[in-house]
């Protein structure tokens, strides 16, 4: 990893963030004025560049304009003294990562500045693997078998069923295939069946000649024959007219067609591939698909999971298509903050990827800064029941310490080992001088009531009973139990945690020490 470099001209402000970052394990260059700075970015880049917005010589306004000309995608945070806000904000919209207000706390800045280092590394990562938009995206195990079957399916000539839900992404897998087909330099040709009415969709599918309906004043080719050579995509072919299927089977059975209306027949040298949201068995019990024509659509079947069986790709597929939707529309792409990403990662999503890149868009074009948090997200999203922190915080026997797994095997309470004697999910920490209900109280609180109406009500007890520093109390505990139950999961691996929880580790191992997990 590069060195972080820190620009003030105040000595004291160097010192402070070196020593601090250096603590946190993260290299760090210092520079007295930006003449050094661009002096420097004749040989190297930083890692991210953190400048103040004010200093003899030239401004960290200058300076970011000139490194998102030369260096758009490297992460810039700019300082400022209260007074130069509206400069910062104007700074922040033009491409900043951020900016920090002085004065600042400083376990904040070095926060911030992390997530900022894990942010340029994802990107930079994505980068070496990724020199162009791939076709599909996927590292879930369910998308690895459809990956591998297109690479089966590919160099022959079998009709291949593509089944799944809506917005999944058929038609890409359909176009995937015919890519990588000895096909790939023929038409590839889509229609779906459900859009067409009835009347018009034969004469889309295999043609019509002069005169063979009213308004059919010229001979016109069907879809069969604008594919020839190449590959006929069929959408949506569980809602195709019965009477049709019986000419769609013909063409499958013996390779010949005929035009509306015409009486020579016409060879169609075509593959075939379809899709189907539908039941296709069910249809079948139901009279209303051929068994025939399922049986010789079914050669092959590919199915394609829905996106709630592979979260594990949504944080990859969120940074795609907001890196495409910045493209689209000529703007910088935004980032998701992990909060948010841990909201979308446990969205159903009925929509499937379709969904996804559509709330992507949206963002691209509605959120307000360029790092999109849980608040910035649409309402149905960030309000609803289901969201992160509910799924996680109802598993409270994962939540405990590494040196306590061994004990939790031979107990029957996880949560009655040392620190987790102290109020349940999600509060662990000392218990506040007023009990808001004890642990059992409040364990049964948050399995009555979901886990954010628990927090408010003990938010409010805390509150009223004067409690100081209610929220740095509640975050620690919260955090606790997050740290606690992800190395409870990779049994004290530390890196691998951070991994899981979607942060640096660094910052899981500075948390960990300021929770005092490590004692």
């Amino acid at each position: 990893m590069k060195p972080i470099w820190v620009v003030d001209d105040d000595h004291s402000i160097r010192f402070v963030l070196e020593k601090a970052l250096e603590k946190a394990g993260l290299p760090v260059r210092t520079f007295a004025n930006t003449r050094d700075v661009q002096a420097a970015l004749a040989d190297d880049t930083p890692q991210v560049l953190v400048s103040d917005i004010r200093m003899p010589g030239g401004s960290g306004i200058e300076l970011l304009q000139d490194l998102k000309r030369r260096h758009p995608e490297l992460p810039v945070i700019i300082m400022t003294a209260y007074s130069d806000l509206d400069s910062a904000v104007s700074a922040f919209q033009s491409g900043a990562f951020e900016y920090l207000s002085k004065p600042f706390d400083l376990d904040k800045a070095v926060d911030l500045i992390q997530r900022a280092v894990d942010e340029s590394l994802r990107e930079q990562g994505a980068d070496e693997a990724q020199l162009e938009p791939p076709e599909l995206l996927g590292q879930a195990p369910a998308m690895q078998d459809v990956f591998r079957a297109i690479g089966r399916l590919s160099p022959s000539q079998v009709t291949v069923l593509i089944t799944g839900e809506s917005g999944t992404g058929k038609e890409l897998v359909a176009q995937a295939l015919h890519r990588h087909s000895p096909r790939a330099n023929g038409p590839f040709v889509a229609i779906n069946t459900a859009a067409i009415p009835r009347d018009l969709l034969e004469s889309e599918l295999f043609g019509h000649e002069r005169g063979a309906f009213t308004g059919a004043q010229t001979s016109r080719r069907g879809r069969f024959e604008q594919a020839e050579g190449g590959t006929l995509f069929l959408d949506e072919i569980g809602d195709m007219p019965y009477e049709l299927q019986t000419r769609l089977l013909r063409v499958l059975s013996d390779g010949h067609f005929y035009r509306v209306g015409g009486h020579n027949p016409i060879k169609a040298h075509v593959r075939v591939i379809a899709a189907t949201h539908q039941n296709l068995e069910q249809r079948v019990r139901e009279g209303l698909f051929r068994e025939d024509l399922y049986h010789r659509l079914n050669v092959i079947r590919l199915r394609l999971p829905p996106l709630r069986e592979r979260r594990e790709d949504i944080v990859l597929l969120v940074r795609h298509f907001l890196q495409k939707s910045a493209r689209e529309l000529g703007v910088d792409a935004k980032r998701v903050s992990d909060a948010a990403l841990a909201v979308l990662q446990h969205h159903p999503f009925p929509g499937n990827v379709r969904e996804l890149e559509n709330l992507c868009h949206w963002l691209t074009v509605m959120a307000p800064g360029l790092t999109v948090d849980v608040k910035d997200l649409p309402p149905e999203l960030h309000q609803m029941p289901g969201h992160a922190p509910r799924v996680l915080l109802q598993q409270p026997a994962q939540v405990v310490a590494p040196r306590e797994a061994a004990a939790q095997a031979d107990a029957t309470a996880g949560l009655e080992h040392s620190e987790l004697q102290q109020p349940a999910i999600p509060f662990q920490g000392a218990a506040p001088e007023h009990d808001v209900g004890g642990a059992a109280g409040l364990s049964q609180r948050v399995a009555q009531e979901g886990w954010e109406a628990a927090v408010a009500r003990v938010a409010r007890e805390l509150l009223q009973a004067g409690q100081a520093g209610v929220m740095d109390q509640l975050t620690q505990r919260f955090e606790r139990a997050v740290i606690q139950a992800a190395l409870g999961v990779t049994h004290g691996r530390r890196i691998e945690a951070a991994v899981k929880l979607g942060i640096g580790r660094n910052t899981i191992t500075r948390k960990i020490q300021d929770l005092g997990l490590d004692d």
